[in-house]
């Protein structure tokens, strides 16, 4: 609609094209929906490839996103062992500071 192609919307939705089945659809299969027109396609095509590359970006990004994440819990969980060993090695010279005595 947005695209003023309103004249395909019952085709589509006949057909069941939802967004995962219009990301697939390229020239012949958008021509055995009924768009007979070239420029109709055309358009498509173009929103499609535009759409196609926001969500490549949006994915780039989601998994930076995910490898900052995971190496901030590698650090944190490295802080955390630093701090168990450093406690560990404190009661230890305290038990044997006790048992000197």
């Amino acid at each position: 609609l947005s695209l003023n192609l309103e004249q395909y919307v019952s085709e589509f939705s006949a057909q069941n094209i939802n967004g995962e089945h219009l990301l697939q659809l390229d020239g012949s299969k958008l021509k055995a929906l009924g768009m007979t027109s070239s420029q109709d396609r055309a358009i498509i095509k173009r929103k499609l490839k535009e759409m196609k590359a926001s969500l490549e970006k949006a994915r780039k990004a989601q998994e930076k996103m995910e490898k900052q994440r995971e190496k901030l819990r590698k650090k944190e969980q490295e802080q955390l062992q630093r701090r168990s060993k450093k406690t560990d090695k404190c009661s230890s010279d305290a038990t044997e500071g006790t048992n000197e005595q």
